[in-house]
């Protein structure tokens, strides 16, 4: 469980004890089932990190509502955006091993994050992570419920695929970014995990026993 559950949860069942002690005990109920929530929202499963060479995991858990081409400052690049509701799990996860060479916080509206528009206009984190000579950039996007972006890293740091590196509050969004000759694995209404969910290879032949379902996915896209 990430810790940010502790700082809502417990002053709301210390209010909760309050309301018991001067009131009748039924009204101590609503501010159970939200301390509950909150303790259940911030929830922080381990997950069975893929070794394959050149994989490329899921950033967040959510659903895959966009994969398209896109040009960005370092030219054509395929982007794969997943959108977190209220009920996923909100811990963010390095998509590859490297180190971080850039993070770049960009203060913006908070449009709803299924809108398209929310990837150039709303509140993010941007983060570039280079290893084993690929680049691949992680957006944390702000939603329309989302008003605190939390990234743990810093320029420098090394990481791990699949590695714990932030989070992101209340619904919201991720985008991905890689290089336009990834090998996808993934397709829009796909449900994806994070730090367990393969979204493409890069830089390596995808393994024999996913490259024929990968390309069943692409024919289907």
């Amino acid at each position: 469980m990430v810790r940010d559950a502790y700082y809502y949860a417990f002053p709301i069942l210390a209010a909760a004890a309050l309301i018991g002690w001067f009131t009748r005990p039924l009204w101590v109920l609503p501010a159970l089932l939200l301390a509950a929530f909150f303790l259940w929202f911030f929830r922080d499963p381990e997950r069975v990190i893929p070794s394959e060479a050149g994989a490329v995991v899921s950033p967040a858990d959510g659903k895959v509502t966009d994969v398209e081409p896109v040009i960005s400052s370092g030219g054509s690049r395929l982007r794969i955006s997943i959108f977190l509701n209220v009920f996923d799990v909100h811990v963010n996860r390095s998509p590859i091993a490297g180190s971080i060479r850039e993070v770049r916080y960009q203060r913006g509206k908070f449009v709803n994050a299924m809108n398209a528009a929310s990837a150039a206009q709303n509140e993010q984190n941007v983060v570039t992570v280079e290893g084993d000579g690929q680049t691949v950039v992680f957006k944390q996007i702000a939603g329309l419920l989302a008003r605190r972006i939390v990234f743990n890293k810093k320029v420098g740091d090394r990481v791990e695929r699949g590695e714990r590196v932030g989070l992101i509050k209340f619904g919201s969004r991720v985008d991905v970014l890689l290089d336009a000759s990834a090998a996808l694995e993934v397709k829009v209404g796909d449900h994806v995990k994070g730090g367990s969910s393969v979204l493409a290879y890069l830089n390596a032949e995808r393994p024999l026993a996913v490259r024929s379902a990968g390309q069943d996915r692409q024919g289907a896209m």
